[in-house]
């Protein structure tokens, strides 16, 4: 009877240390994501949802805090026109830098992806720039584009050709500022250099018999099997072109005639200038509503050009005509 016992004990002591090892087995991993998921609480979630209620608030960063509802956003629309100024310099500037960051970011990448002796040398040497702060990176650029001594004038003059003041010619200074945005993608370059790597060498081989030459086979089996890197780095570029602000700030501040005045220096300037917290936190609520927007729209678009290994795309001729028909496509 005492062994019964002894026994029932035991075993009743195991599987309690066996249910508490259990408990803490799965209370582990959120222990680990505990740390991150604070962080994006305090410091992320709880400014956003912030952001969002001041917004409907007159918030100066000293005196009366008053609620005014949706007045913020109605200004915005209807009595500021700068407002609707750097909406347009920012989608003038994301039209011409966000396809040029691609098609820059892949010929690089493209040029890295050659088995050629001191190509780790290259990849550093073009990712470089990407780590180099705001503030030196506009240093280098505003003695670049100087029109006194300016490097690039000085090159232009080598061949006769008479350089303009780029930063402060309203005719130039906004490609300036796409070519300077461009200097610092050394991530995006990385990206598609990655994509390119996974690309599968047989396919190549199979084009290269069925006799597809080097850019047939960059159309036919390069882009193709890029296209979900393609569609990551084309939202990144969107998002990256609205957030454009240290460079224009540092540069031109905005000029001349406000053709560099970007939207996250309209923002920045009713917020820390105007102090004009509420204003400016609406402000940045309707560029997220863009941005979403536009994120939106590429992702339903992607579902025609983005094609992913293992899966067929369905021919939307076919599909009708089987719908006309009475059959199940």
């Amino acid at each position: 009877m005492a062994q019964t016992y002894l026994q029932n004990t035991r075993e009743q002591t195991a599987a309690l240390k066996a249910l508490k090892k259990r408990r803490w087995g799965g209370a582990a991993p959120y222990l680990f994501i505990f740390p991150w998921v604070f962080g994006f609480i305090v410091f992320t979630l709880g400014p956003l949802l912030f952001s969002l209620i001041i917004s409907f608030f007159d918030w100066p960063i000293v005196g009366k805090v008053t609620f005014i509802g949706l007045d913020n956003y109605v200004e915005m629309f209807t009595d500021d026109p700068m407002f609707w100024k750097s909406l347009f310099v920012t989608l003038k500037f994301a039209v011409l830098f966000v396809p040029l960051n691609i098609v820059v970011a892949l010929g690089l990448a493209m040029l890295l992806n050659q088995k050629v002796r001191g190509s780790a040398i290259f990849r550093t040497a073009f990712y470089l720039p990407s780590v180099i702060s705001g503030v030196a990176l506009a240093m280098i650029w505003s003695w670049v584009y100087s029109g006194d001594y300016g490097i690039l004038n000085y090159f232009l003059s080598i061949f006769g050709i008479q350089g303009p003041d780029w930063l402060n010619d309203t005719k130039w200074s906004l490609v300036a500022m796409v070519v300077a945005s461009l200097w610092g993608q050394g991530s995006m370059m990385l990206i598609f250099l990655a994509g390119l790597k996974g690309i599968p060498r047989d396919l190549y081989e199979s084009a290269s018999i069925d006799g597809a030459g080097k850019i047939r086979q960059f159309f036919s089996v390069t882009i193709p099997m890029i296209t979900p890197t393609i569609l990551f780095n084309l939202i990144t570029s969107i998002i990256a072109a609205f957030q454009q602000l240290t460079l224009a700030l540092l540069l031109t501040g905005g000029g001349p005639l406000k053709s560099t005045y970007f939207y996250a220096m309209y923002m920045y300037e009713n917020a820390f200038k105007y102090f004009k917290m509420g204003y400016s936190a609406a402000n940045a609520w309707f560029m997220f509503l863009i941005v979403l927007t536009l994120t939106f729209l590429v992702f339903k678009s992607s579902e025609a050009w983005v094609f992913y290994e293992g899966e067929m795309k369905k021919n939307p001729q076919k599909k009708l005509k089987a719908r006309k028909g009475g059959q199940t496509p």
